[in-house]
């Protein structure tokens, strides 16, 4: 006995159908890209803010003066964010640097916060909003037996 073939045959409703899948599919694909591109693009911009209050505080903790501090945690900030190549619609460097007022022996510490608007409407992405501000915070020790000034 030989096996049959049955010969499928297009059936009129099915005509364009990968045309229409297409059409559904492809938009719904190319949003998903955007919204990992975003995610990835937020996930930098924050590690890299991370690193810029670290580096900021870290320069303000081994200042010897709250003037001194203020300057190079400034500039420490801005350096590490500009090394990191993150493009900042605006960004600023807060610091704390009251714990300079502590007398010897007493434990303070410096404070930096580094704040960026990240540009996201490039992207194209529908409900997605044109630019999302981004906040980080380090905390770094002053030398508790080290003159203040």
């Amino acid at each position: 006995m030989t096996p049959t073939r049955t010969r499928r045959t297009s059936v009129a409703g099915e005509r364009g159908s990968a045309a229409l899948e297409a059409a559904v599919g492809v938009p719904a694909f190319l949003l998903l890209v955007g919204l990992v591109i975003a995610g990835g693009r937020l996930a930098i911009a924050g590690q890299a803010l991370q690193s810029a209050a670290t580096d900021a505080a870290r320069a303000a903790s081994i200042a010897r003066t709250q003037t001194t501090a203020l300057t190079s945690a400034a500039t420490a900030a801005t350096t590490s964010l500009d090394n990191q190549h993150l493009a900042c619609v605006s960004r600023a460097v807060t610091v704390d640097v009251s714990g300079f007022t502590a007398p010897v022996g007493t434990p303070a510490a410096a404070t930096a916060t580094v704040t960026c608007t990240v540009r996201l409407s490039d992207l194209a992405v529908p409900g997605l909003p044109g630019a999302r501000t981004l906040t980080a915070t380090a905390t770094s020790p002053i030398d508790t037996y080290r003159e203040r000034q």
